[in-house]
Order: structure tokens, then sequence, then C-alpha cells
């Protein structure tokens, strides 16, 4: 398509006859193309450092993760003497569920909190989760033999649920998340798999408190668990305290 002319008259003549004649406006140079920002990736707050003894050398926000409790340990997760130390019939009632929550309990190992938990909700279910297939074999047996049905074995991975987004209204970790290889991507997960408004239940052996006679790496700080989930996009909402040996965090998605 021709530009558009502009009339111009010029001051002469040809023949005694004034003249007129067009020429081309010249058209304003287009601005510069907008600089094109691509945003980087987010990269998880991992370094790499000389392993503790019962560490594996990987640290997250500065804490050393520590070494898996494997499938082995099922007979400390249910020993006798877990009610005096961490009051878990205590921990199970104040986490004041609706009967029809769907909860998963992350690291469940056992399932010891998963099927005390189960008749709290009898119109929901427990999300049994762990990425142990021995973990979860004990689990679907010890089920039928006490004749729950709304406990729902789930195996995940070391980065993911592998849960549906939006898809609970709880979490529960019991002294099973500074165990976590990979902490980043599984704060992700469980951020996509809760509803909003879902809630993180934390239960972590107080580092604070050297009378807790446990491994240093096995036990949080609340400052430190602020830190982490905070990061990670999640409220703090009141740490309960009510627990003999562990901290009760709840966080808000």
């Amino acid at each position: 398509m021709r530009p558009l002319g502009v009339l111009v008259l010029v001051l002469g003549v040809t023949g005694g006859i004034f003249y007129w004649t067009t020429r081309a406006a010249e058209k304003p140079a287009p601005p510069p193309p907008a600089p094109q920002v691509t945003e980087q990736p987010k990269q998880p707050a991992y370094t790499e450092g000389t392993a503790s003894p019962d560490g594996i050398g990987k640290f997250f926000h500065g804490r050393e993760i520590s070494q898996v409790m494997g499938h082995p340990g099922i007979g400390w997760l249910e020993r006798d003497e877990r009610e005096q130390e961490e009051a878990p019939t205590r921990a199970i009632k104040a986490l004041e569920l609706p009967k029809d929550a769907v909860i998963a309990d992350i690291g469940a190992g056992s399932g010891y909190y998963a099927f005390r938990i189960s008749p709290q909700v009898p119109d929901g279910k427990v999300i049994a989760v762990d990425i142990q297939p021995e973990m979860l074999t004990f689990l679907k047996d010890r089920a039928k033999q006490l004749s729950i049905t709304n406990v729902e074995p789930h195996l995940g991975t070391i980065d993911d649920l592998k849960l549906p987004d939006a898809s609970l209204d709880a979490a529960l970790l019991v002294d099973a998340y500074h165990e976590f290889s990979h902490p980043a991507e599984m704060l992700a997960s469980m951020h996509r798999a809760l509803k909003p408004g879902g809630r993180v239940f934390l239960l972590e052996f107080r580092a604070e408190d050297p009378r807790v006679p446990i491994k240093p790496l096995h036990k949080m700080t609340e400052a430190q668990a602020r830190l982490e989930f905070e990061a990670a996009g999640f409220r703090f909402i009141s740490n309960r305290r009510q627990l003999p040996w562990q901290h009760f965090m709840v966080f808000g998605k």
C-alpha cells in the first residue's frame, strides 16, 4: 500500500502557471523492541558439604539433612513407650479434623499415626504416603488385621507426593520431614496437593531442648522449620507446645 502523500505548495512557476506536487511523508522510526526478560527458575537452597556421622552432606537453608530411618526401624516406630514419650493420642486429638477430612500422613512408615487417625475421619480417609514399598506392605497387612478400610497406602517418590492438586484438607508429618532428601520439591508438592486453606501439621523433636534424647540431626528448631516452610509459601499459624518431646507446628496454605 502506498504511503499517504502530503500536499506541498511549491513557490515556482512553469510556463507562468503555479503547480502543485506531492511527496511521501516520512514515517517515524518504530520504537526499539522491549528487551526480553527471561525469568530464571528459583533454585533450591541446597549446598553440599562434609557429611556428619548421621547426615548426608546435603544442606537446605543451612540445615544438614539427616539419614533416613528405613523399614528395619518399624520396631522403634511401634514401641510401647511411644505414648509416654510423644503423647500421640494427645496430638491426634489436637488435629481437630472434620469427619469427612482427607488427610495425608506423609512418611507414614508403619501406619502408627494413620490407623489412630482413621476413626476421627469416618467419612473421609487417611492417605498413608511413604517411599518405601516395604513400609506400605506392612501397612496394608496391618490394615487387614485391624479391619480398617479408610487408610489408603500410597507410594510417593523422594521429590513428589504423586497426589492430585487441591486434593487434601490437611497433611501430617511426624518425625519425617528432617529426613527428606529433596525438601524444596516436597514442600512444593505439598503446597500443590493442599486445598486452599489446607493445613500442615508438623511434628518434630525439639532441637532447642537438650533433654530430648534424640540425635541432633533428627531434631529441628521452630525457627528453622519456619524458615523452610515460609520460604515455600506456607503461613505459620502456631506452635501448640503441648507434647513432651516434640514441636506441634501448624502451617496454612
